[in-house]
């Protein structure tokens, strides 16, 4: 089984045992750039993904 990152409309999948920036960077998503959530709780760039992980990533607007 693999781990799903999902942005918007997209789904990624990578290996379990990475770390979530790890993840990110391998499939060019800004790590700054999102917010990630498991199961409806937030975590960090340095958790590592479990397999069956579902991730869905939420994209962080700024302007000025």
């Amino acid at each position: 089984m693999a781990v799903k990152l999902i942005l918007r409309d997209k789904e990624y999948e990578v290996r379990p045992g990475m770390a979530l920036v790890d993840a990110l960077k391998k499939n060019n998503i800004v790590p700054e750039a999102v917010i990630a959530t498991r199961d409806g709780e937030m975590i960090t760039d340095d958790e590592i993904l479990r397999d069956g992980d579902v991730v869905k990533l939420i994209a962080v607007i700024s302007g000025g």
